[in-house]
Protein backbone atom coordinates (compact mmCIF):
# COMPACT_ATOMS: atom_id res chain seq x y z
CA UNK A 1 0.00 0.00 0.00
CA UNK A 2 1.53 3.52 -0.81
CA UNK A 3 2.56 5.86 1.50
CA UNK A 4 0.02 8.57 2.64
CA UNK A 5 1.74 12.09 2.75
CA UNK A 6 -0.78 15.19 3.59
CA UNK A 7 0.55 18.17 1.90
CA UNK A 8 -0.74 21.03 4.17
CA UNK A 9 -1.03 24.23 2.11
CA UNK A 10 -1.72 24.99 -1.37
CA UNK A 11 0.78 27.46 -2.78
CA UNK A 12 3.75 26.94 -5.43
CA UNK A 13 5.63 25.06 -1.96
CA UNK A 14 2.86 22.90 -1.18
CA UNK A 15 1.67 22.39 -5.59
CA UNK A 16 5.09 21.42 -6.29
CA UNK A 17 5.56 19.19 -3.09
CA UNK A 18 2.62 17.28 -4.39
CA UNK A 19 3.05 17.00 -7.78
CA UNK A 20 6.31 15.31 -6.42
CA UNK A 21 5.05 12.89 -4.14
CA UNK A 22 2.58 11.94 -6.67
CA UNK A 23 5.28 11.68 -9.07
CA UNK A 24 7.20 9.04 -6.86
CA UNK A 25 3.68 7.18 -6.13
CA UNK A 26 2.60 8.26 -2.83
CA UNK A 27 -1.14 8.53 -1.69
CA UNK A 28 -1.18 12.72 -1.82
CA UNK A 29 -4.02 14.67 -0.51
CA UNK A 30 -3.64 18.66 -0.44
CA UNK A 31 -5.77 20.35 2.29
CA UNK A 32 -5.75 24.15 2.90
CA UNK A 33 -7.88 26.36 5.41
CA UNK A 34 -8.22 29.01 2.88
CA UNK A 35 -8.79 29.03 -1.15
CA UNK A 36 -7.03 27.45 -3.79
CA UNK A 37 -5.73 29.33 -6.29
CA UNK A 38 -7.62 28.22 -10.02
CA UNK A 39 -4.16 27.66 -11.63
CA UNK A 40 -3.53 25.27 -8.96
CA UNK A 41 -6.67 23.55 -8.65
CA UNK A 42 -6.30 22.35 -12.62
CA UNK A 43 -2.56 21.35 -11.77
CA UNK A 44 -3.77 18.95 -8.67
CA UNK A 45 -6.74 17.77 -10.76
CA UNK A 46 -4.79 17.08 -13.95
CA UNK A 47 -2.21 15.30 -11.83
CA UNK A 48 -5.07 13.15 -10.04
CA UNK A 49 -4.35 14.66 -6.45
CA UNK A 50 -7.37 14.99 -4.50
CA UNK A 51 -7.53 18.40 -2.21
CA UNK A 52 -9.42 20.28 -0.26
CA UNK A 53 -9.89 24.19 0.49
CA UNK A 54 -12.01 26.30 3.49
CA UNK A 55 -11.17 23.83 6.15
CA UNK A 56 -9.04 20.27 7.10
CA UNK A 57 -10.50 16.96 7.37
CA UNK A 58 -8.77 16.37 10.41
CA UNK A 59 -9.74 11.99 10.41
CA UNK A 60 -7.83 12.36 6.77
CA UNK A 61 -4.61 14.28 8.02
CA UNK A 62 -4.36 12.71 11.07
CA UNK A 63 -4.04 8.92 8.78
CA UNK A 64 -1.12 9.90 7.33
CA UNK A 65 2.50 8.38 7.50
CA UNK A 66 4.27 12.07 6.73
CA UNK A 67 2.92 15.54 6.18
CA UNK A 68 4.79 18.25 4.45
CA UNK A 69 4.15 21.74 5.84
CA UNK A 70 3.94 25.25 3.76
CA UNK A 71 6.63 27.55 5.20
CA UNK A 72 3.42 30.28 5.51
CA UNK A 73 1.70 27.79 8.85
CA UNK A 74 2.67 28.36 11.94
CA UNK A 75 3.00 25.48 14.99
CA UNK A 76 0.28 27.00 17.44
CA UNK A 77 -2.74 26.42 14.53
CA UNK A 78 -4.83 23.80 16.07
CA UNK A 79 -4.03 21.04 13.20
CA UNK A 80 -0.33 21.28 13.83
CA UNK A 81 -0.97 21.05 16.66
CA UNK A 82 -2.97 17.60 16.49
CA UNK A 83 -0.12 16.29 14.08
CA UNK A 84 2.51 17.07 16.58
CA UNK A 85 0.56 15.32 19.51
CA UNK A 86 -0.25 12.25 17.11
CA UNK A 87 3.73 12.24 16.81
CA UNK A 88 3.26 11.96 12.84
CA UNK A 89 6.79 12.97 10.93
CA UNK A 90 6.18 16.62 9.70
CA UNK A 91 8.44 18.24 6.79
CA UNK A 92 9.05 21.05 4.72
CA UNK A 93 8.89 20.88 0.66
CA UNK A 94 12.90 21.77 0.40
CA UNK A 95 13.20 18.19 2.65
CA UNK A 96 11.18 16.13 0.14
CA UNK A 97 12.77 18.09 -3.23
CA UNK A 98 16.06 16.92 -1.19
CA UNK A 99 15.40 13.23 -1.31
CA UNK A 100 14.61 12.99 -4.64
CA UNK A 101 17.58 15.26 -6.48
CA UNK A 102 19.82 12.36 -7.05
CA UNK A 103 23.08 13.98 -7.78
CA UNK A 104 22.61 17.28 -8.09
CA UNK A 105 24.87 20.09 -6.22
CA UNK A 106 22.89 22.49 -4.42
CA UNK A 107 23.75 25.84 -2.98
CA UNK A 108 21.48 27.03 -0.31
CA UNK A 109 20.83 30.65 0.69
CA UNK A 110 19.23 32.17 3.82
CA UNK A 111 19.68 35.08 6.22
CA UNK A 112 17.35 37.78 7.04
CA UNK A 113 18.45 40.13 4.50
CA UNK A 114 20.10 40.21 1.30
CA UNK A 115 18.83 36.29 0.82
CA UNK A 116 16.86 36.94 -3.03
CA UNK A 117 19.68 39.02 -4.28
CA UNK A 118 22.52 37.08 -3.35
CA UNK A 119 20.65 33.78 -4.61
CA UNK A 120 19.82 35.48 -7.94
CA UNK A 121 23.21 36.65 -8.14
CA UNK A 122 24.79 33.18 -7.68
CA UNK A 123 21.98 31.92 -10.44
CA UNK A 124 23.00 34.57 -12.85
CA UNK A 125 26.91 33.82 -12.31
CA UNK A 126 26.14 30.27 -13.12
CA UNK A 127 24.23 30.74 -16.12
CA UNK A 128 26.70 33.12 -17.55
CA UNK A 129 29.71 30.46 -16.39
CA UNK A 130 28.01 28.14 -18.67
CA UNK A 131 25.96 25.50 -15.94
CA UNK A 132 22.70 24.01 -15.66
CA UNK A 133 21.62 25.67 -12.97
CA UNK A 134 17.82 26.61 -11.62
CA UNK A 135 16.84 29.31 -9.38
CA UNK A 136 14.19 27.64 -7.21
CA UNK A 137 12.71 28.35 -3.15
CA UNK A 138 11.62 31.67 -2.16
CA UNK A 139 12.16 32.89 -5.54
CA UNK A 140 11.29 30.95 -8.72
CA UNK A 141 9.66 27.61 -8.73
CA UNK A 142 9.82 25.71 -5.77
CA UNK A 143 12.47 22.72 -5.15
CA UNK A 144 10.36 20.19 -5.76
CA UNK A 145 8.41 21.38 -8.48
CA UNK A 146 11.74 21.73 -10.45
CA UNK A 147 12.83 18.51 -9.27
CA UNK A 148 9.52 17.07 -10.51
CA UNK A 149 9.26 18.39 -13.69
CA UNK A 150 12.68 19.61 -14.45
CA UNK A 151 15.83 17.85 -12.83
CA UNK A 152 18.86 20.14 -13.32
CA UNK A 153 22.13 19.23 -12.17
CA UNK A 154 23.12 22.42 -10.18
CA UNK A 155 19.99 23.50 -7.42
CA UNK A 156 20.45 27.71 -6.27
CA UNK A 157 17.95 27.25 -3.32
CA UNK A 158 16.86 30.29 -1.85
CA UNK A 159 14.88 29.29 1.71
CA UNK A 160 13.49 30.72 4.84
CA UNK A 161 14.09 29.44 8.23
CA UNK A 162 10.32 28.49 7.99
CA UNK A 163 11.55 25.55 5.78
CA UNK A 164 14.99 24.97 7.90
CA UNK A 165 12.29 24.14 10.81
CA UNK A 166 11.31 21.14 9.20
CA UNK A 167 14.59 19.36 7.65
CA UNK A 168 15.71 16.61 8.70
CA UNK A 169 18.00 15.67 5.73
CA UNK A 170 19.13 18.76 3.53
CA UNK A 171 22.63 19.31 3.14
CA UNK A 172 23.76 21.52 0.31
CA UNK A 173 27.34 21.88 -0.40
CA UNK A 174 27.36 24.90 -0.32
CA UNK A 175 25.35 27.13 2.34
CA UNK A 176 25.39 30.63 2.60
CA UNK A 177 24.12 32.51 5.49
CA UNK A 178 24.23 36.81 4.73
CA UNK A 179 23.38 37.80 8.00
CA UNK A 180 20.91 37.88 11.03
CA UNK A 181 18.77 40.16 12.05
CA UNK A 182 15.36 40.05 14.37
CA UNK A 183 12.83 39.57 12.27
CA UNK A 184 9.83 37.09 12.13
CA UNK A 185 9.79 37.06 15.87
CA UNK A 186 6.05 36.26 16.10
CA UNK A 187 6.32 33.15 14.70
CA UNK A 188 9.47 32.32 17.52
CA UNK A 189 7.90 32.82 20.63
CA UNK A 190 9.70 36.39 20.51
CA UNK A 191 12.88 35.09 21.52
CA UNK A 192 15.91 36.46 19.01
CA UNK A 193 17.96 33.04 19.80
CA UNK A 194 15.06 30.39 18.16
CA UNK A 195 14.97 32.83 15.14
CA UNK A 196 19.26 32.47 15.39
CA UNK A 197 19.34 28.75 15.99
CA UNK A 198 16.70 28.16 12.96
CA UNK A 199 18.78 29.95 10.60
CA UNK A 200 21.96 28.24 11.49
CA UNK A 201 20.10 24.90 10.50
CA UNK A 202 21.46 24.96 6.80
CA UNK A 203 24.99 23.94 7.77
CA UNK A 204 22.84 21.15 10.51
CA UNK A 205 24.01 18.42 7.84
CA UNK A 206 27.06 19.24 6.17
CA UNK A 207 30.53 17.69 6.39
CA UNK A 208 34.08 18.19 5.37
CA UNK A 209 33.01 18.31 1.63
CA UNK A 210 31.16 21.11 2.17
CA UNK A 211 31.56 24.92 2.52
CA UNK A 212 29.77 27.81 4.74
CA UNK A 213 29.89 30.67 3.65
CA UNK A 214 29.02 33.85 6.40
CA UNK A 215 29.86 37.40 7.02
CA UNK A 216 32.65 37.86 9.68
CA UNK A 217 31.50 41.20 9.95
CA UNK A 218 27.65 40.54 10.97
CA UNK A 219 28.49 40.14 15.29
CA UNK A 220 24.85 37.66 15.52
CA UNK A 221 26.28 34.99 13.52
CA UNK A 222 30.08 35.30 14.74
CA UNK A 223 28.94 35.41 18.02
CA UNK A 224 26.80 31.64 17.92
CA UNK A 225 29.41 30.50 15.37
CA UNK A 226 31.16 28.30 18.02
CA UNK A 227 27.59 26.97 18.78
CA UNK A 228 26.94 25.97 15.59
CA UNK A 229 29.34 25.32 13.88
CA UNK A 230 30.05 21.43 12.27
CA UNK A 231 32.48 20.00 10.33
CA UNK A 232 31.94 21.98 7.20
CA UNK A 233 34.71 24.51 5.65
CA UNK A 234 34.32 28.21 6.70
CA UNK A 235 34.53 30.75 3.92
CA UNK A 236 34.27 34.12 5.88
CA UNK A 237 33.62 37.57 4.13
CA UNK A 238 34.72 40.91 5.26
CA UNK A 239 34.93 44.57 4.82
CA UNK A 240 37.04 45.26 7.45
CA UNK A 241 39.65 42.73 7.61
CA UNK A 242 41.87 39.96 5.22
CA UNK A 243 40.31 36.48 5.27
CA UNK A 244 41.11 33.41 3.57
CA UNK A 245 37.35 33.35 1.77
CA UNK A 246 36.18 37.09 0.37
CA UNK A 247 37.25 40.73 1.38
CA UNK A 248 37.16 44.15 0.47
CA UNK A 249 40.27 46.29 0.51
CA UNK A 250 40.69 49.73 -0.74
CA UNK A 251 37.81 49.78 -2.87
CA UNK A 252 38.66 46.54 -4.32
CA UNK A 253 37.64 42.66 -3.96
CA UNK A 254 39.53 39.62 -3.56
CA UNK A 255 38.23 35.98 -3.50
CA UNK A 256 40.87 33.73 -2.23
CA UNK A 257 40.27 30.56 -0.77
CA UNK A 258 43.67 28.95 -1.47
CA UNK A 259 46.86 30.33 -3.59
CA UNK A 260 45.10 31.32 -6.61
CA UNK A 261 42.75 34.82 -6.19
CA UNK A 262 40.05 36.78 -8.29
CA UNK A 263 40.10 40.42 -8.20
CA UNK A 264 37.89 43.24 -9.36
CA UNK A 265 36.99 47.35 -8.56
CA UNK A 266 33.44 47.70 -6.68
CA UNK A 267 33.32 50.26 -8.84
CA UNK A 268 32.27 48.00 -11.76
CA UNK A 269 29.57 45.87 -9.18
CA UNK A 270 26.52 46.50 -11.41
CA UNK A 271 24.75 46.39 -7.51
CA UNK A 272 25.50 49.54 -5.67
CA UNK A 273 25.38 50.10 -2.11
CA UNK A 274 27.61 48.28 0.81
CA UNK A 275 24.99 45.98 1.36
CA UNK A 276 25.43 44.83 -2.34
CA UNK A 277 28.91 44.49 -1.98
CA UNK A 278 28.02 41.65 0.46
CA UNK A 279 25.91 40.13 -1.30
CA UNK A 280 28.49 40.32 -4.23
CA UNK A 281 31.18 38.55 -1.95
CA UNK A 282 28.92 35.57 -0.78
CA UNK A 283 28.20 35.43 -4.06
CA UNK A 284 31.59 35.59 -6.02
CA UNK A 285 33.02 33.01 -3.23
CA UNK A 286 29.85 30.41 -4.24
CA UNK A 287 31.01 30.37 -7.36
CA UNK A 288 34.73 30.02 -7.22
CA UNK A 289 33.58 26.74 -5.50
CA UNK A 290 31.95 25.42 -7.76
CA UNK A 291 34.37 26.48 -10.60
CA UNK A 292 33.29 28.66 -12.50
CA UNK A 293 35.89 30.43 -14.64
CA UNK A 294 37.03 33.64 -12.98
CA UNK A 295 36.29 36.13 -16.05
CA UNK A 296 32.51 34.86 -16.21
CA UNK A 297 32.12 35.16 -12.66
CA UNK A 298 33.86 38.76 -13.45
CA UNK A 299 31.23 39.62 -16.26
CA UNK A 300 28.08 38.23 -14.69
CA UNK A 301 28.57 40.40 -12.27
CA UNK A 302 29.47 43.26 -13.70
CA UNK A 303 25.77 42.62 -15.77
CA UNK A 304 23.38 41.74 -13.35
CA UNK A 305 20.31 43.59 -13.39
CA UNK A 306 18.96 44.47 -9.53
CA UNK A 307 15.54 42.90 -9.27
CA UNK A 308 12.04 43.55 -9.51
CA UNK A 309 10.57 45.15 -5.94
CA UNK A 310 14.37 45.53 -4.41
CA UNK A 311 15.36 48.53 -4.91
CA UNK A 312 13.50 49.25 -8.24
CA UNK A 313 13.73 52.26 -9.58
CA UNK A 314 10.24 53.13 -11.19
CA UNK A 315 10.44 56.29 -12.68
CA UNK A 316 11.43 60.04 -12.49
CA UNK A 317 8.29 62.34 -11.81
CA UNK A 318 8.90 66.31 -12.20
CA UNK A 319 12.48 65.94 -10.60
CA UNK A 320 11.26 63.46 -7.86
CA UNK A 321 12.67 60.18 -8.11
CA UNK A 322 10.24 57.02 -6.81
CA UNK A 323 12.08 53.81 -5.87
CA UNK A 324 10.39 50.48 -5.47
CA UNK A 325 11.88 48.38 -2.68
CA UNK A 326 8.58 46.70 -1.57
CA UNK A 327 10.46 43.52 -0.86
CA UNK A 328 11.38 45.28 2.64
CA UNK A 329 9.75 43.60 5.10
CA UNK A 330 11.87 44.09 8.10
CA UNK A 331 13.60 46.78 9.59
CA UNK A 332 16.62 46.38 8.67
CA UNK A 333 16.35 46.32 5.03
CA UNK A 334 15.00 49.45 5.19
CA UNK A 335 18.10 50.45 7.29
CA UNK A 336 20.42 49.26 3.87
CA UNK A 337 18.13 51.26 1.84
CA UNK A 338 17.99 53.96 3.52
CA UNK A 339 22.13 53.93 4.25
CA UNK A 340 22.56 53.88 0.11
CA UNK A 341 20.13 57.36 -0.41
CA UNK A 342 22.47 60.22 -1.49
CA UNK A 343 19.35 62.72 -1.57
CA UNK A 344 16.82 63.44 0.42
CA UNK A 345 13.98 60.99 1.01
CA UNK A 346 10.50 60.71 1.13
CA UNK A 347 9.79 57.52 2.91
CA UNK A 348 6.46 55.37 2.78
CA UNK A 349 6.57 52.42 5.87
CA UNK A 350 4.07 50.24 6.95
CA UNK A 351 1.65 47.31 6.88
CA UNK A 352 1.58 44.11 9.12
CA UNK A 353 4.15 44.96 12.15
CA UNK A 354 6.07 41.66 13.28
CA UNK A 355 7.73 43.03 16.42
CA UNK A 356 9.64 46.10 14.45
CA UNK A 357 11.93 47.93 16.82
CA UNK A 358 12.05 50.61 14.96
CA UNK A 359 14.93 52.87 17.08
CA UNK A 360 18.25 51.42 14.65
CA UNK A 361 16.37 53.85 11.66
CA UNK A 362 16.32 57.25 13.88
CA UNK A 363 19.69 58.47 13.07
CA UNK A 364 19.48 57.74 9.35
CA UNK A 365 15.60 59.34 9.14
CA UNK A 366 17.13 62.22 11.37
CA UNK A 367 19.99 62.88 8.87
CA UNK A 368 18.05 61.74 5.92
CA UNK A 369 14.09 61.66 5.64
CA UNK A 370 11.74 64.52 4.73
CA UNK A 371 8.89 63.17 5.67
CA UNK A 372 7.51 59.64 6.31
CA UNK A 373 4.18 58.52 4.88
CA UNK A 374 2.41 55.54 6.65
CA UNK A 375 0.55 52.80 4.64
CA UNK A 376 -1.18 50.27 6.46
CA UNK A 377 -3.74 49.43 8.76
CA UNK A 378 -2.16 50.31 12.19
CA UNK A 379 0.19 52.83 12.31
CA UNK A 380 0.76 53.44 15.58
CA UNK A 381 3.93 51.73 16.28
CA UNK A 382 5.99 54.04 13.59
CA UNK A 383 3.75 57.23 15.02
CA UNK A 384 5.79 55.67 18.28
CA UNK A 385 8.96 55.28 16.78
CA UNK A 386 9.31 58.27 15.16
CA UNK A 387 7.80 60.80 17.30
CA UNK A 388 11.02 62.91 18.20
CA UNK A 389 12.69 62.19 15.07
CA UNK A 390 11.56 65.58 14.00
CA UNK A 391 10.12 64.50 10.79
CA UNK A 392 6.21 64.85 9.92
CA UNK A 393 4.26 61.93 9.71
CA UNK A 394 1.29 61.17 7.45
CA UNK A 395 -1.25 58.34 7.58
CA UNK A 396 -2.89 57.08 4.16
CA UNK A 397 -4.63 53.69 3.09
CA UNK A 398 -3.54 52.47 -0.20
CA UNK A 399 -0.80 52.67 -2.84
CA UNK A 400 -2.53 55.38 -5.02
CA UNK A 401 -2.85 57.69 -1.59
CA UNK A 402 0.85 57.06 -0.27
CA UNK A 403 2.11 58.42 -3.87
CA UNK A 404 -0.42 61.17 -4.25
CA UNK A 405 0.61 62.14 -0.55
CA UNK A 406 4.31 61.32 -0.97
CA UNK A 407 4.30 63.18 -4.47
CA UNK A 408 3.18 66.54 -2.24
CA UNK A 409 5.98 66.23 0.43
CA UNK A 410 8.59 65.57 -2.03
CA UNK A 411 10.76 68.66 -3.39
CA UNK A 412 12.46 68.62 -7.05
CA UNK A 413 15.99 66.24 -6.21
CA UNK A 414 14.14 64.17 -3.71
CA UNK A 415 13.52 60.64 -3.75
CA UNK A 416 10.36 58.95 -2.68
CA UNK A 417 11.38 55.40 -1.21
CA UNK A 418 8.54 52.88 -0.93
CA UNK A 419 10.70 50.16 1.68
CA UNK A 420 8.07 49.33 4.64
CA UNK A 421 9.91 47.14 6.97
CA UNK A 422 6.31 45.45 7.39
CA UNK A 423 4.68 43.01 5.82
CA UNK A 424 1.93 43.35 3.37
CA UNK A 425 -1.04 40.89 4.04
CA UNK A 426 -3.27 43.95 5.80
CA UNK A 427 -3.87 45.80 2.08
CA UNK A 428 -2.12 43.72 -0.46
CA UNK A 429 -1.98 40.23 -1.65
CA UNK A 430 1.44 39.92 -0.93
CA UNK A 431 4.85 42.29 -1.18
CA UNK A 432 4.69 41.71 -5.13
CA UNK A 433 1.32 43.00 -5.38
CA UNK A 434 2.50 45.91 -2.90
CA UNK A 435 5.10 46.97 -5.21
CA UNK A 436 3.11 46.74 -8.60
CA UNK A 437 0.13 48.62 -7.30
CA UNK A 438 2.75 51.44 -5.89
CA UNK A 439 4.47 51.70 -9.74
CA UNK A 440 0.89 51.46 -11.54
CA UNK A 441 0.55 54.51 -8.86
CA UNK A 442 3.30 56.80 -9.89
CA UNK A 443 2.99 56.16 -13.30
CA UNK A 444 -0.75 57.19 -12.91
CA UNK A 445 0.46 60.69 -11.47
Amino acid sequence: MAKKIIILGSGESGVGAALLAKQKGFDVFVSDSSSLKEPYKKELDEAGIQWEEGGHSMDVILAADEVVKSPGIPEKVPVMKAIREKGISVISEIELAYRYKGDSKIVAITGSNGKTTTTTLIHHICITGGLDAALVGNVGFSFARQVAQSPKPYYIVEVSSFQLDDIKTFKPEIAVLTNITEDHLDRYDYKFENYIASKFRIIMNQDEHDYFIYSEDDEVTTQYLEKFKNHSNPLPISMRKETNGAFIKDGDMYVRTGEDFITMSVEDFFQKGKHNQYNTMAACLAAEKLDIRKDRIKEAVQTFQSLEHRMEPVITVRGVEFINDSKSTNVNSVWYALESMVKPTVLILGGVDKGNDYSILKDLVKQNVRAIVCMGTDNSKIYEGFADAGVPIVDTASAQEAVRASFELAQKGDVVLLSPACASFDLFKNYEDRGTQFKQAVRDL
